[in-house]
């Protein structure tokens, strides 16, 4: 089972979203649901922080990037065991 980690990360402190992580973060969202498919992590992570007030009010320097993780590991830090990402800009 995969959980989604929703990093919002400001681009002035992480030039390259890829480097973007849970500890650089400005806010790390946990989707509570568990999906089997990546696919369906990423989406329904997306479709997650769509519908909070944090995802509406995004700033003109954040960018979001969806971690699929392991369900285990989000009880503890993930470190390191990201599965894949997406990357959302605004």
């Amino acid at each position: 089972m995969l959980t989604a980690l929703i990093l919002v990360c400001s681009l002035a402190s992480v030039s390259d979203l890829g480097a973007c992580t849970e500890d650089n973060a400005l806010q790390v969202v946990r989707d509570p649901e568990a999906f089997v498919s990546p696919v369906a992590c990423f989406v329904h992570g997306q479709a997650y922080l769509a519908e909070t007030a944090l995802g509406r009010d995004l700033s003109e320097g954040e960018a979001v990037k969806v971690v699929c993780v392991p369900s285990r590991i989000v009880a503890g830090r993930s470190s390191g065991a990201v599965s894949s990402t997406t990357t959302l800009a605004r």
